[in-house]
């Protein structure tokens, strides 16, 4: 955990949405000093309101162009598909020397929908801070959950290095490690470690869910670790997976056609009982689960909802 710092890192900072991942940044803000002031801004009352209540925020709007006049840092949260009405929303009330960053899961997006409405003067430096759990909404996020946890740092070339500079100071105090790369690099790697899985997690459940009565209800009764483990991935938020796949689809399609001709070769050494293919397969999977390990990974963050029991 990071110390306490002696002044604000950011005069004002503005968090356009605020779900598990913009409220977990905003508890790392309160607890580090890190901003003079927060405001929010989100779609509906009732969610401002609750953030509110959590002290998780100085000042709240569903106006963003309200929310980013004199602000410093912007910071986008919101599902993918809303970004480019949220830049034109806000564009004309950024100041010079503004930084706009944002935590959505796909980069080449953000270039190409944010970039095209900021004015001369105002710095985006995209970013992934690779963290998360099945939760959402403000009373979801935990200060803890970037801890020991990458963020992924994409500016597009020409970005003002110091502008760069202040958004890794930014992660790094809560805890991350950083990583510098291209955007259309950072689409194709999260495509295979976190898009293709979660489609495949939906896939899953969907099919349980269609089985007739008794059998579906006997699935879920008798869920094993694997089965589990998909019902929790299945269970994220809907509208911020569906425009990840429509944002990322080239490379989520890319990574789906490898893995559905991997699928096919399993499916076919099953038919065949070809045990040694299998074999095989599963033996040098293994060795991916130790590289998860050895790059501690595995462990699942501690929210006060883990803690509990």
């Amino acid at each position: 955990m990071s110390e306490k710092a002696t002044s604000p890192m950011f005069a004002r900072v503005a968090l356009i949405g605020i779900g598990l991942i913009n409220s977990s940044l905003a508890r790392v803000l309160r607890r580090d000093g890190l901003a003079g002031h927060i405001a929010i801004c989100a779609r509906t009352r009732a969610t401002l309101d609750k953030a509110m209540a959590l002290g998780l925020a100085d000042s709240a709007t569903i106006d963003p162009g309200v929310a980013v006049q004199d602000a410093d840092l912007v910071v986008i949260g919101t599902p993918l598909g809303a970004y480019a009405d949220v830049a034109q929303n806000m564009a004309s009330n950024l100041k010079a020397g503004c930084i706009v960053t944002d935590v959505g899961s796909v980069k080449e997006a953000v270039i190409r929908t944010v970039a095209p409405h900021l004015p001369q003067g105002v710095h985006l430096v995209p970013a992934h801070p690779v963290a998360g759990t099945e939760h959402s909404g403000p009373e979801a996020g935990f200060a803890e959950l970037f801890e020991n946890r990458w963020c992924i740092i994409t500016p597009p070339a020409g970005t003002d290095p110091a502008a760069v500079e202040r958004v890794v100071e930014l992660w790094r105090h809560a805890g991350m490690k950083i990583q510098m790369m291209e955007a259309e690099r950072h689409d194709k790697v999260l495509a295979i470690t976190s898009h293709v899985p979660h489609l495949i997690a939906y896939t899953i459940v969907g099919t349980a869910t269609d089985l007739e009565g008794d059998l579906r209800d006997e699935v879920i009764k008798f869920s094993a670790g694997g089965f589990r483990d998909f019902t929790r991935i299945a269970a994220s938020d809907p509208t911020m997976w569906r425009d990840i796949f429509l944002t990322n689809k080239e490379a989520v399609l890319e990574m789906l056609g490898r893995f559905s001709e991997d699928l096919i070769a399993l499916r076919r050494a099953i038919r065949r009982d070809e045990g040694q293919t299998l074999y095989d397969v599963f033996s040098r999977t293994r060795q991916i689960r130790r590289g998860v390990i050895d790059a501690q990974q595995h462990i699942p963050p501690k929210s006060p909802k883990n803690n509990a029991g």
